[in-house]
């Protein structure tokens, strides 16, 4: 069963808000200047940017497919893996780094791409993903561009890369050289080595993942589709 009329409008004006709010953040995080969070030169080496380039050219694939009336199975389990890649920046960014930000965190360019491209891909993704069969395996590709962006930073870190003026980590909690380090604990930022933190991010991912398939199958039953 395909997409209603109605779902495809929604559809596609979801996913038009997701590229231009990520275009405007990406492009006004780019003319921040290096000494603003992700910004200047460096800001395509943060999660945040890479996941709204990402989810952005996903859902620019998404409107041509739906022009066209297709699907495709690889697309729908990328959308999958991205949805939930940028709702864990819109989550860590709310919950994780604005507090320690203070106002500063809530600009514009910031609110763009870490709560408006969050909620827009997430309610874009129920609207589509109602019509798709996800496999329960298929959860596990959602830790995927996390694991890879852990990766990439570890290396940035070896080689001691800028990620801004001052720092050769992206965020916090992926700063090997903390007093918490690998896998100790300490009683200030970032309390818990990156180890940890990776694995407790990894769960959350896996839940999430998990917590979107079951909405979706309560989404279909509703609709009583199968």
């Amino acid at each position: 069963m395909g997409l209603s009329n109605k779902r495809i409008i929604i559809s596609s004006i979801l996913k038009l808000i997701v590229i231009v709010s990520a275009t405007i953040g990406v492009v006004l995080s780019a003319f921040a200047g290096i000494d603003a969070f992700m910004g200047g030169e460096t800001v395509f080496m943060y999660f945040t940017i890479q996941s709204n380039i990402l989810i952005a050219l996903v859902c620019l694939v998404g409107v041509f497919l739906l022009l066209f009336n297709k699907t495709n199975k690889i697309w729908h389990i990328i959308k999958y893996a991205s949805t939930v890649s940028i709702t864990l920046t819109g989550f860590v960014f709310t919950f994780v780094l604005a507090p320690t930000m203070g106002s500063a965190a809530w600009t514009f360019a910031n609110v763009l791409t870490h709560v408006v491209v969050p909620l827009a891909s997430i309610i874009d993704f129920f609207i589509v993903g109602i019509v798709f069969s996800y496999k329960k395996i298929e959860i596990l590709y959602v830790v995927i561009p996390p694991l890879l962006y852990s990766l990439y930073a570890g290396i940035g870190y070896i080689l001691n890369w800028k990620f801004s003026s001052t720092t050769n980590y992206p965020y916090f909690f992926l700063n090997w050289g903390s007093k918490a380090g690998a896998i100790g604990f300490t009683n200030e930022l970032p309390f818990m080595g990156v180890i940890w933190w990776i694995l407790l991010l990894l769960c959350l991912l896996v839940g999430l993942g998990f917590l979107y398939l079951k909405i979706l199958d309560l989404l279909k039953k509703k609709k009583h589709i199968e």
